[in-house]
């Protein structure tokens, strides 16, 4: 019934926005994913029918004048294959300002950490999200976002967190978090050739975190490398961990892999990492098919953790 109503409001809220497109610059938007997926999780197998990170959502931008724009989004994540009612949850939603002074955003919204990865996570939303063996991939509600303009394909930005929105566990309420990067280039290497940042979280979801990231294009070649550490602040327990990621296009099929690795530098020193390879085929600029494979290796002696496989096939149209 949930969905039904929000469906039925989502409907209406474009209906009603269609006549203002052209003045307000409002879109609606969305991603449907959904694959056929065999996962192995302690040697125990299981097919299951999985919707990975669909959603919709809209923007907006309303020129106030030549100089300043209102900006805001509003994007739910839509659970397609669960039959519970309460199969909505939200994503980055926030209201702010655009001007000469750069961008300012209050609401849910990405922290500046995982935002600096860009696009080098080729399987994000996927069983091989970097956030399943590294902390940091946080999107806070009570947040205050600063994006600066670019200076010489340089920009910066900083995520300030309330005092309220933090983990129960996280065991160090009453302090506010703070992730801040600075950008060099395009995420998407569509406007330069290479990509860099530099990442820190303070106190964020209770963990200190920095991340290294870089991103070239090389020959057909898309390449990505990421550097990561982190310590929990309430017991000092750090973790330090690598990615690469290889993108390469043949006419309609593009062909990926990554690697991903963590170790614990505390206790028994666990040694983590997974592996994936893929391949997208592009029915048209917004549709594919996909298909991948993910192992982890999780150090199940040392850890405790269960090694994992799954293997997974599917569609994705984007509107």
């Amino acid at each position: 019934m949930n969905l039904v109503k929000t469906s039925t409001a989502l409907a209406l809220v474009a209906a009603l926005a269609a006549p203002a497109m052209a003045a307000d610059e409002i879109n609606f938007y969305g991603k449907a994913n959904l694959g056929l997926q065999v996962s192995d999780e302690g040697g125990e197998s299981e097919t299951e029918v999985k919707s990975n990170a669909s959603r919709v959502g809209v923007t907006g931008n309303l020129k106030v004048s030549d100089s300043l724009s209102v900006v805001y989004k509003a994007e739910v994540q839509v659970e397609m294959t669960d039959d519970d009612k309460d199969n909505i949850k939200g994503r980055n939603q926030y209201i702010g300002l655009k001007g000469n002074f750069g961008t300012v955003l209050v609401g849910r919204n990405d922290t500046m950490l995982k935002q600096s990865q860009g696009k080098i996570d080729l399987f994000s939303d996927y069983e091989a999200d970097i956030k399943n063996l590294w902390k940091g991939e946080n999107r806070m509600g009570e947040a205050v976002t600063y994006v600066s303009p670019k200076f010489a394909n340089f920009s910066a930005g900083l995520t300030y967190v309330a005092e309220g929105d933090k983990d129960q566990n996280a065991k160090n309420d009453g302090d506010a978090g703070v992730s801040a990067a600075v950008f060099y280039g395009d995420k998407k290497l569509k406007k330069s050739q290479w990509y860099a940042s530099v990442a820190m979280d303070s106190e964020v979801e209770g963990i200190d975190a920095m991340r290294f990231n870089v991103a070239t294009k090389l020959g057909g070649f898309k390449l990505g490398a990421i550097v990561h550490s982190q310590e929990v602040v309430a017991s000092g327990e750090e973790t330090t961990g690598f990615l690469f990621s290889a993108a390469y296009k043949v006419n309609d099929f593009t062909l990926k892999g990554q690697l991903q690795t963590s170790e614990e530098d505390y206790g028994d020193k666990a040694e983590k990492s997974a592996f994936t390879a893929g391949v997208d085929y592009a029915l048209a600029k917004n549709a594919k098919i996909f298909a991948f494979y993910t192992a982890f290796d999780l150090d199940e002696d040392v850890s405790g953790d269960e090694d994992a496989s799954y293997l997974a096939t599917g569609f994705e149209y984007k509107f």
